[in-house]
């Protein structure tokens, strides 16, 4: 096969590539019945920033603004929500708005929603897995809301997260996955060691908008695990989940 025609199959397989995205998303809009009357303005929801270091010919911008957005709107209606209907300490609502809001949980929608087939990715990230295509999807999630916030409005966001954030509040309860991290492990530590365990953080990367911490907890000045979040208290909460296990279990 000659230059040429390798050039024109490349091209083919691009248009084929955006045209099957371009249906996903189509079909995630039909799903969450959102409207939107521009196809391109909801797929600015699904663009990672790895995907432009390939395609910077693409007047297109990462979705990283609307995740930092989308995480403050998420982080409001679920704060709103358990504000209204449960009169439990402030520590307690916490807990649950953080069990709610929490990367796997988000990353859990995500997937259930079909999201993971609209993400546009550069060729090295589509082949990542675990804690890296988890990530990437619970922040995905976080744009979502943002855009819809913006494109639509609070009433819809709302809808969204009632309707697929809030409605595992349930599961979270009965299999008590609100318990804080952080506490449990410390009392733990101070139960069977008698000394308390201590945070450092140990990088930070992104822009200031959207920066992910990774922390290390540790017991004796020994590092015992790394958590990584979007801030650093939900790297704390997760390097003390990693912690517990390792060390209890």
């Amino acid at each position: 096969m000659v230059f040429w025609e390798l050039c024109i199959e490349k091209v083919t397989n691009l248009k084929m590539m955006e045209n099957k995205q371009k249906e996903e998303i189509l079909k995630l809009d039909k799903k969450l019945g959102l409207g939107f009357k521009n196809i391109d303005d909801l797929k600015k929801s699904f663009i990672h920033r790895s995907y432009l270091n390939e395609n910077r010919n693409e007047k297109l911008e990462s979705n990283e603004r609307l995740e930092f957005l989308g995480d403050a709107v998420l982080e409001l209606i679920v704060t709103e929500y358990l504000f209204d209907r449960f009169n439990y300490p402030e520590g307690e609502l916490t807990a649950l708005r953080s069990a709610l809001v929490r990367g796997k949980n988000l990353s859990d929608i995500s997937e259930s929603l079909g999201i993971h087939n609209c993400i546009y990715l550069s060729e090295g990230e589509k082949r990542n897995e675990g804690k890296a295509r988890s990530l990437i999807l619970a922040n995905t999630f976080e744009a979502l809301i943002g855009n819809v916030y913006l494109e639509i409005g609070i009433k819809k966001a709302k809808e969204i997260v009632i309707d697929y954030v809030v409605a595992r509040l349930d599961e979270i309860i009965k299999n008590k996955l609100y318990i804080d991290n952080k506490s449990e492990f410390q009392e733990k530590v101070q139960e069977k060691m008698h000394v308390t365990p201590s945070y450092k953080i140990i990088k930070q990367n992104g822009p200031d908008h959207a920066k992910q911490f990774t922390v290390g907890v540790y017991i004796n000045e020994e590092l015992i695990a790394v958590g990584e979040g979007s801030s650093k208290s939900k790297a704390e909460q997760e390097a003390a989940r990693l912690g517990f296990a390792k060390t209890f279990n």
